[in-house]
């Protein structure tokens, strides 16, 4: 299985997704920030927990600094509304149930899992500048502590 992996520079691939309202969200409508767009797997589990609520103790300060952010998984519209309301979530987290944006970013396809070969989301977070073009493209992160990387590494 072949995979995608984008690059700095790159063309930020383009989706319109629907948000845990059903409401659609485009990576076009946010032109002109920078965006950080984040893959992972399942909503309301203990890892996605911990990375979603990461950025959520985060926002102000990525927002300060002219950052949004948006949680991309392939949960429905209902169960990100309720981790949203479940975990006081104050970003978009948008429905990508075939992961046909996770392909377009290299964030779905062979990974590796309590040692076997397996495929699903691999954990991924992109940094889209204000052109829309990938700043950065980490793949595999970890779930815990990588927030507090990104943010290091962003000078925020």
């Amino acid at each position: 299985m072949t995979q995608t992996r984008l690059e700095p520079g790159d063309e930020a691939p383009d989706f319109t997704l629907p948000d845990a309202d059903g409401n659609p969200v485009s990576l076009a409508s946010l032109r002109g920030q920078r965006v950080i767009i984040y893959f992972y797997p399942a909503a309301m589990t203990p890892g996605c927990t911990k990375q979603a609520c990461d950025f959520r103790d985060s926002r102000r300060e990525l927002s300060d600094a002219g950052f949004a952010v948006l949680g991309i998984s392939p949960d429905g519209p209902a169960k990100l509304a309720k981790f949203r309301d479940r975990d006081g979530l104050t970003f978009p987290l948008l429905s990508d149930p075939d992961m046909v944006t996770g392909r377009a970013y290299g964030a779905y396809g062979e990974k590796m899992l309590y040692g076997k070969t397996t495929v699903g989301v691999i954990r991924s977070t992109f940094v889209v500048d204000a052109d829309g073009r990938i700043e950065r493209a980490m793949y595999g992160v970890k779930a815990t502590g990588h927030v507090a990387r990104l943010r290091k590494e962003l000078g925020v």
